[in-house]
């Protein structure tokens, strides 16, 4: 099961839009988690009860979709991420899909989360997807965005079936500590 969660909290968009629609034509079964629809409490403030978390925590594989906001990922998405525990996404499969007005922003999201993904222990899929308003016409995905978007989530899915229940020791975050 793949838990798709697009990291903004403006109401549903073409981002939104390209990710729905791109779940409804993969060949694996999936949720979609909209922050904007489901939002979270503030990291740190309480202990979140959020069937967002649970839902990531169980799938075979993740997708993490932002629109790009001052270069990087969304403080939604950054939030989620904040108040998972590392064993939801250590050694599991995870794609990124962002968007921005222009191509100057193309990877500072990707960077970013990749950063953010090694420290869960994360398989990160090596290629992401950067759409752009010109991916868009009416509100919908170009046929171009359909395609590359389905190519992702059919790469994510062979990934995560591909790989191994072990992938080494776990992440230095979910290595207990101990005292010096």
């Amino acid at each position: 099961m793949i838990a798709a969660v697009v990291g903004s909290v403006t109401p549903p968009g073409r981002l939104r839009r390209a990710v729905a629609e791109a779940l409804d034509r993969a060949a694996a079964p999936s949720t979609l988690i909209d922050l904007a629809e489901h939002p979270l409490p503030f990291a740190g403030t309480v202990k979140p009860d959020a069937p967002a978390l649970t839902t990531i925590a169980e799938a075979d594989a993740v997708l993490l979709a932002t629109p790009v906001y001052r270069g990087t990922y969304t403080g939604a998405l950054k939030n989620l991420l904040d108040l998972l525990p590392v064993e939801a996404l250590q050694g599991k499969a995870v794609a990124i899909v962002a968007m921005g007005a222009t191509d100057h922003h193309s990877l500072g999201a990707d960077w970013h989360l990749r950063d953010v993904l090694a420290w869960f222990g994360a398989v990160a899929a090596p290629t992401g997807v950067y759409l752009t308003s010109r991916d868009f016409e009416d509100g919908a995905p170009t046929e171009r965005a359909e395609r590359v978007l389905d190519e992702l989530l059919a790469g994510l899915v062979a990934l995560a079936d591909a790989l191994p229940t072990h992938l080494g020791p776990p992440p230095l975050a979910a290595r207990p500590r101990t005292g010096a």
